[in-house]
């Protein structure tokens, strides 16, 4: 059920983030061949002229165009008087005086008075004249005569030369007095402007109903790229009138919820246990969707910004943390939705896929850090050659080919370089554990692995015995190797804090001599709690913490339950719980084979014989009885694979006990046969 509503709430997000447009059938790009059969005109449609001649056509305009000015009486009036009313309180200035500075006032407002950046661009040639609105006509007016504020001032200072005339002038504030009469009239000119725009931009032409527009294989040039625009815009136009907005909306969640309904049914049907485990279902629904939503969104941000987004993540990380065929199915889930909103959507799903198979193959299993930069190399060139690959097949040679996209493959390989940071991320928030992290974890410096070889030696060495044995099996039934490696030498860390009372490190004394049966039961079966108690302390994964609850299963400490079975005279008097593991048995194969690995390797040891015949009669009993026990009933390992582990701990296990020859060997040459053995010479 949390799964439908994972799926469920994917879909919204997804169909949310899903662009607005795309009511238009088709997809094209300017410079690029159309690749669908021929389109005619439905209906008659007026050909504008492209693009880039429309911007060419505006810029002469802006160049060529006169603003509008109109002519600010009110302000010329209301200076005039400001003037006169300082002169008229003035007791030093005299009548005549008075009517000489009034009269050139108005004279230099009569020639007009502009702001300085108008006085500038008029002299510049910037601004190639002004107009006036003359009975709703532009008329041009003469600017020979139009002065600036400070011309203006300037004019006046040197006409009042006279020291009482320049006293008046300063008394009357003429330089604060003194604004422009003509001034911009920006809502004119932008009326007058756009006119101009549509006249000069109008319609070249009408497409019959029914001619033709374009053909499969022929180059969109501008021209066409303008009347596919219009096409589309009209197309648009009469769908909204005729259904409504809701239609596309519709058409937009049934293809997202197809395509994620496809990859959950793959979860189902072929990766069981992927989709019955919450935590990789919840990974694997918000990976996808978030990388999904962020690529629609950032699609939007400029052309072919998509080409940016390293989709190569999507199959590193998922294979990282479940499997290389989920990993696939996801990145051609995430592809195919993003290519709905593409121009070029056959390219794209070709160079996503393709890269997305190339990442998985050579990353495989992450385990360094230099792996990443391969990967990415190896996906910028698998990029690089198939669209050059493609701009041949279409256009017969490279020239088409875009240096820009070039570079933004480049730039996305330089992303997913560092992907080894959201590996890292997310493994620590969803609780997963990576090949790289099991690699460091194996490390026998590890501060648990040193304590448990210099307290508990025997231990130690058995787990390394351990571990090399269940590598080989996990090696050669397709296991996870790394895994089973650091489970192994994890296994039995519990027996740090009582290891004398463990056979591998006792030497001579053997403290259960004084013990009760069922006392020594209990110290023996406490290495699993005690084992998963240091684990935690030590922040082990979980996944670390299954293998020492889980290799020896619910089994029984057999040796003391037989020994209590003796002394109390029969099973039916001893209590079985008392010596019974607390599991749960192994339901891995990997937990599975540290199980059969540790009893075999530990086995092995107490043989007095290591000839081939009775390691391998050994292994079969040892593996037999805990099959007959129950203990792999929970395990997924199958009967052939068991037979496989049996036969590789036999090989192994002979190879660990092999017999040397016995020489004989007298004391004189006794320096030269430790010689021979040192060289390997047996």
């Amino acid at each position: 059920m949390l799964n439908v509503v994972m799926l469920l709430v994917a879909i919204a997000v997804v169909s949310f983030f899903f662009p607005s447009e795309g009511k238009f059938s088709y997809e094209y790009e300017q410079g690029k061949p159309w690749g669908y059969s021929l389109l005619t005109a439905p209906f008659d449609m007026p050909v504008n002229m492209d693009s880039v001649t429309a911007m060419n056509t505006k810029d002469s305009i802006d160049s060529r165009f006169a603003p509008i000015y109109m002519r600010d009486s009110k302000t010329e009036k209301l200076n005039v008087n400001r003037i006169y009313e300082s002169l008229e309180n003035n007791a030093d200035v005299t009548q005549r005086m008075k009517y000489a500075i009034i009269e050139k006032v108005r004279y230099v407002y009569r020639k007009g008075i502009v702001d300085n950046k108008t006085r500038d661009g008029l002299a510049t040639g910037r601004i190639p004249g002004i107009r006036y609105i003359v009975n709703n006509v532009a008329e041009h007016v003469p600017t020979e005569d139009l002065l600036s504020v400070k011309e203006a001032y300037v004019y006046l200072d040197s006409v009042f030369s006279e020291p009482a005339y320049r006293a008046a002038l300063s008394k009357a504030r003429i330089s604060s007095n003194l604004t422009p009469n003509i001034v911009y009239d920006s809502i004119e000119s932008r009326r007058v402007l756009e006119q101009v725009y549509q006249k000069a931009l109008a319609p070249i032409g009408v497409i019959q109903q029914g001619e033709r527009i374009i053909d499969r294989g022929e180059k969109v040039t501008p021209q066409l790229y303008t009347v596919l625009k219009t096409y589309e815009r009209m197309m648009e136009d009469q769908a909204r009138a005729v259904k409504g907005d809701h239609y596309p909306i519709v058409g937009q969640v049934m293809l997202v919820a197809i395509l994620f309904f496809g990859f959950f049914a793959y979860v189902y049907f072929f990766r069981p246990r992927t989709y019955a485990d919450f935590r990789k279902m919840l990974f694997l629904t918000l990976f996808m969707t978030v990388f999904t939503a962020g690529a629609l969104v950032v699609k939007d941000t400029a052309v072919n910004a998509l080409y940016l987004i390293p989709f190569a993540m999507i199959p590193i990380v998922v294979s990282t943390f479940i499997d290389s065929r989920t990993a696939f199915m996801a990145n051609v889930i995430v592809v195919l939705v993003c290519a709905l909103t593409v121009p070029s959507p056959l390219e794209f799903i070709v160079l996503q896929v393709v890269a997305g198979i190339v990442a998985i193959v050579s990353i495989r299993t992450l385990i360094r850090r230099s792996q990443l930069v391969q990967c990415a190399f190896y996906v910028f060139l698998t990029y690089c050659f198939i669209y050059v690959g493609m701009v041949i097949l279409t256009d017969g040679s490279i020239a088409g080919v875009n240096n820009q996209l070039l570079l933004k493959f480049a730039l996305n390989s330089v992303i997913l370089s560092f992907n080894y940071v959201l590996v890292f991320v997310l493994e620590k928030f969803f609780g997963f554990i990576t090949p790289v992290s099991l690699v460091e974890i194996s490390d026998v410096n590890n501060p648990v692995l040193r304590e448990l070889s210099e307290k508990c030696p025997g231990t130690f060495q058995h787990s390394l015995q351990v571990a090399n044995l269940a590598a080989e099996v996990a090696h050669s039934i397709g296991a996870n190797v790394q895994l089973v490696r650091a489970g192994a030498l994890y296994h039995d860390i519990g027996k740090i804090g009582n290891p004398a009372f463990f056979t591998e490190n006792q030497r001579g004394v053997n403290p259960h001599d004084s013990l009760t049966p069922d006392q020594s039961a209990r110290i023996v079966i406490k290495h699993v709690t005690d084992g998963v108690q240091r684990a935690e302390k030590a922040k082990l994964p979980s996944v670390i913490k299954d293998f020492i609850l889980q290799h020896h299963g619910c089994g029984k400490a057999k040796y003391f339950y037989m020994k209590a079975c003796e002394q109390a005279g029969g099973a039916e008097n001893v209590d079985e719980s008392i010596y019974t593991y607390p599991g749960p048995n192994p339901n891995t194969r990997e937990t599975t084979i540290v199980m059969m690995a540790d009893a075999t390797e530990a086995a092995a040891k107490s043989l007095k014989e290591h000839s081939d015949e009775a390691i391998k009669s050994l292994v079969d009993k040892i593996v037999d009885s805990q099959m007959a026990d129950g203990l792999y009933k929970d395990s997924p390992l199958r009967l052939h694979e068991i037979e496989i582990a049996k036969k590789t701990f036999v090989e192994r296990l002979c190879t660990f006990y092999h017999t040397r020859v016995s020489y004989n060997i007298t004391p004189a040459q006794d320096g030269a046969g430790k010689a021979d053995a040192k060289s390997g010479v047996v």
